[in-house]
């Protein structure tokens, strides 16, 4: 029996980096996600931070008010982001560790750690119909959080697992395909991503239980030099074909 179809979700953050060092309009994150939707994208990821570094609060609404595809807004665990998902009511919410000093998000979520700080934000967005994802280590005790938290998907970080080769690089897979299934046992819907490129994502792409894979920084980098639209197209074949 084949592995259910593969979603893709793609990253706009860093449009917004490059409009941001300007400070002009352009390059319009919003025309990137209707660029990449159009290329085969099943949904758009924004990222908006405390800080305002890349994605804004206009880019926010205007997604919300215009995407022909879901938006999965990733916020760290506060109340001012939680407001600003109620608000909204995005079709997914992905609860990411945040610091302030960070170029990128640099490892999952401590959801096990975090249990008591989490649970109202879980159960809040849960209530609006916001699909809740917790972005995590392949880890079972952070699984067994998920559940806890009673969260329909986790998101398994993949940065590691991207930075590493040869025998490491095959046990991390391992880890990932043994933390995929025990959330997917456990009625968790499971996505995955952080470094993925067109090296290495056939192996995550493959493992059986991931449903979604969330990809940015590569492609944006990467459409510099081929275009938006070809370089999903072609990720999106390499996900199809590992299925």
């Amino acid at each position: 029996m084949s592995a259910p179809n593969l979603r893709l979700g793609v990253n706009i953050d860093h449009v917004a980096t490059v409009r941001n060092a300007r400070g002009s309009g352009y390059p319009d994150p919003v025309r990137a996600a209707f660029l990449a939707a159009e290329a085969g994208a099943d949904g758009i990821t924004a990222h908006l931070r405390e800080d305002r570094r890349h994605i804004t609060d206009d880019d926010i609404a205007r997604l919300s008010d215009e995407l022909p595809v879901p938006l999965n807004l990733e916020m760290a665990a506060t109340e001012e982001m939680l407001a600003i998902a109620l608000r909204h009511q995005p079709h997914a919410a992905c609860i990411v560790p945040e610091r302030r000093e960070e170029r990128t998000t640099e490892g999952g979520l401590d959801a096990a750690g975090q249990h008591n700080h989490l649970a109202p934000m879980v159960a809040a967005l849960i209530d609006a119909r916001v699909r809740v994802s917790l972005f995590i280590e392949p880890d079972p005790r952070q699984i067994e959080a998920a559940i806890r938290l009673k969260a329909p998907v986790v998101e398994l970080h993949t940065g590691r697992y991207a930075e590493l080769s040869g025998d490491a690089q095959t046990a991390e897979l391992r880890r990932l395909a043994d933390a995929a299934a025990l959330a997917a046992k456990n009625g968790i819907e499971v996505h995955a991503g952080h470094g993925l490129t067109f090296d290495n994502v056939v192996p995550i792409a493959a493992i059986p239980q991931v449903r979604e894979l969330n990809i940015g920084h590569f492609l944006i980098g990467e459409a510099i030099f081929d275009g938006l639209g070809p370089v999903v197209r072609r990720m999106r074949d390499l996900m199809d074909a590992a299925r």
